[in-house]
């Protein structure tokens, strides 16, 4: 798949699961905005809605650009979008259960920060700072994680990893039965 939102089938896109390698490339950042990359977004939160997710990047449907968009509410008029986001401040700690749209039904518990303020550039390539606390925040960590290679499974203690031994053996011997 491309390294770009250009020249890809964007209706075709489909979320990623573990181990696919596309998860792991470092993204690239977005130098343009235009109707590919808006199309990109919208079906970025068709996917996201279908399996009631609250946040996705763009490595998560095999585009490796510095993007993901997310609905700490899930209410469909809560979108947000983050082209090239970047944390900028982290505060406080909170330890809650977490799961990935990558790792469908494994769920950890993951020590994070429990404020964190992003910046980043809207659809319309406005410039802008948001704070996040709890489950905001949590998004905002785990998103931009994405965005730079680090899965969910990096970030599982050891306990965590035994308990869903089983589920991502299932999900890597899915993977290498699935011709590519």
């Amino acid at each position: 798949m491309s390294e770009t939102w250009h020249d890809i089938d964007i209706p075709a896109l489909r979320i990623l699961r573990y181990p696919d390698p596309r998860l792991r490339k470092e993204c690239a950042p977005i130098t343009s905005i235009d109707g590919d990359l808006r199309r990109l977004v919208d079906r970025m939160f068709e996917l996201m809605f279908d399996v009631h997710g609250v946040g996705l990047a763009a490595p998560q449907v095999g585009v490796t650009v510095r993007l993901f968009v997310a609905c700490p509410t899930g209410e469909s008029d809560d979108r947000r979008v983050y082209i090239n986001p970047r944390i900028t401040s982290l505060d406080g700690s909170q330890e809650g259960e977490e799961g990935c749209l990558s790792f469908p039904g494994i769920y950890s518990k993951i020590k994070r920060a429990d404020l964190a303020v992003i910046e980043a550039h809207d659809i319309d390539g406005r410039a802008f700072e948001e704070t996040g606390q709890g489950l905001t925040a949590r998004i905002f960590q785990h998103e931009c994680e994405h965005l730079d290679g680090r899965l969910l499974v990096d970030r599982m203690g050891t306990v965590s990893k035994l308990a869903n031994r089983r589920a991502l053996k299932e999900l890597e011997e899915k993977f290498a039965s699935t011709p590519r």
